[in-house]
């Protein structure tokens, strides 16, 4: 077979962006297809515009304390087409990164259409043919919406438009209290409107209940209000919506978020045609993101797994070295990050305290510091929240933490669940003060406490000083 390219992306998404971008910088030939907007979902109506919201929403937070610390703060006053001109600006500063222009000047040949594949190296695009050893696909996916009696004849939003709406709602019903619906919730509460959100299951289920509770409490305080039931039917327009729920009453409100997920998009690229096996949610891969068709990889939010944008430009830099060595590579999520930036933080690396105990039991211990404890939170007059370490002897399995930038707390905890450090090393580092990076210390320490201070270093301490007088 006569090839065009060494490999063809197909979607100029996180994954398929760092694929591309990857191959191309080492001189392959690389064709990389996107159907829509170069970015993909982060950029345009994922992390990046939800981020900037609430940005806008903190600004107003604090001006509505009026007064604190002993400074005096005028009540905000929101311009909705000043926030979403902030939003709008923040991707249009961002999306240079992932602009065409860029992936060409790093030897891409960018092809704006839909891409078809024909075979086990070949797609079709903007009647082309281009056949290449190795296809990636990374074609993302889309909000999952639920099967809410009622559903197609109602307007509702989900993260793909409700950056475009033209005004504040006066009362935002959302359904579902996972990350997206937690942060638009609070985003939305703090921009002046009544926020509901609707949630059958715990809020926020795969992260450590402990730190959630702590979020949730903010978001109650501030007058986020939770009905726990699952929407059954939804009837009105806009301006007018009525979600019944089952187990608890009928809840009103001006407009619908639907936030309970994401669907892969599998869909319409010919993989059907092709066979291509399927898992619960996305193609099925092995652990080199291989598909059932192994001269095609899927990377990102299209094959049945995890979806983030790091794990999927992660997933996007593992399979680029694979094509460019030869030699394969294997995710690897011992140390999986995430995040949900409510206010204050929810941060999660690694295994969570239930999935550990579940796992290994009694073995399990968990060291627990407050930001409370901690000198700069206390100075700033933001203490609420706290760090957990989940280990198994000394070696940590996962933290939880929850708090202000909690998130930026994750690093170094990715470097001692992989065993690039350890909790030794870190509880005895030098770390700037006052800094909220102090409680990662104060945790280490609090791990090895028992161990330095336990009755042999006692032992030897007191033989030290016998010895010291002895001979002083």
């Amino acid at each position: 077979m006569k090839f065009t390219h060494d490999v063809i992306v197909i979607g100029g998404g996180a994954g398929g962006l760092t694929a591309a971008g990857g191959c191309a910088l080492f001189g392959l030939k690389v064709a990389l297809i996107e159907g829509h907007k170069m970015g993909g979902e982060c950029l345009n109506n994922g992390c990046v515009p939800s981020k900037a919201l609430l940005a806008a929403a903190k600004r107003a937070a604090v001006a509505r304390t009026g007064e604190s610390m002993g400074v005096r703060i005028a009540p905000p006053e929101i311009d909705w087409n000043g926030v979403m001109g902030q939003v709008r600006r923040a991707i249009a500063d961002i999306e240079h990164h992932d602009s065409v222009e860029t992936f060409e000047a790093m030897g891409c040949e960018v092809i704006l259409g839909h891409a078809r594949l024909m075979g086990r190296h070949s797609v079709e695009v903007a009647r082309r043919t281009l056949k290449a050893p190795r296809i990636v696909l990374a074609t993302g996916s889309h909000p999952f919406v639920p099967p809410i009696a009622g559903i197609d004849g109602v307007p509702y939003l989900t993260n793909e438009t409700i950056f475009e709406i033209d005004a504040r709602p006066d009362h935002l019903l959302v359904v579902g209290g996972g990350n997206i619906g937690m942060e638009m919730a609070q985003a939305f509460r703090r921009l002046g409107s009544e926020v509901t959100v609707i949630e059958p299951d715990a809020i926020m289920g795969r992260d450590d209940p402990d730190s959630v509770a702590v979020a949730v409490e903010a978001l109650r305080e501030e007058g986020v209000r939770f009905v726990h039931g699952e929407a059954k039917a939804v009837s009105g327009t806009t301006g007018s919506i009525r979600l019944e729920v089952e187990g608890a009453e009928a809840v009103e409100g001006t407009h619908l978020l639907i936030a309970t997920g994401r669907t892969a998009r599998v869909e319409g690229f010919g993989a059907e045609e092709l066979g291509l096996e399927l898992g619960r949610n996305g193609f099925a891969v092995d652990k080199r993101r291989r598909t059932s068709v192994r001269s095609i990889y899927a990377i990102g939010d299209c094959r049945d797994g995890i979806r983030l944008t790091h794990v999927a430009g992660y997933e996007g830099s593992n399979v680029a070295l694979e094509i460019v060595t030869g030699l394969p590579t294997k995710v690897d999520y011992t140390a999986l990050p995430w995040c949900t930036y409510t206010d204050p933080e929810i941060a999660q690396i690694g295994m969570t305290e239930s999935d550990a105990r579940e796992k290994h039991g009694d073995a399990i211990t968990v060291v627990r510091e407050e930001f409370s404890e901690n000198e700069r939170a206390v100075a700033e007059g933001a203490s609420r929240g706290h760090l957990k370490l989940v280990m198994k002897g000394k070696k940590v399995l996962g933290a939880s933490a929850v708090g202000v930038n909690a998130g930026e707390l994750l690093l170094p905890l990715a470097q001692t669940i992989t065993g690039k450090t350890s909790t030794f090393a870190l509880g005895s580092a030098i770390i700037a003060y006052p800094t909220r990076s102090e409680i990662l210390k104060a945790a280490a320490f609090s791990a090895w406490e028992p161990t330095v201070f336990g009755s042999l270093p006692k032992k030897y301490a007191a033989l030290v000083a016998r010895v010291r007088r002895i001979f002083a």
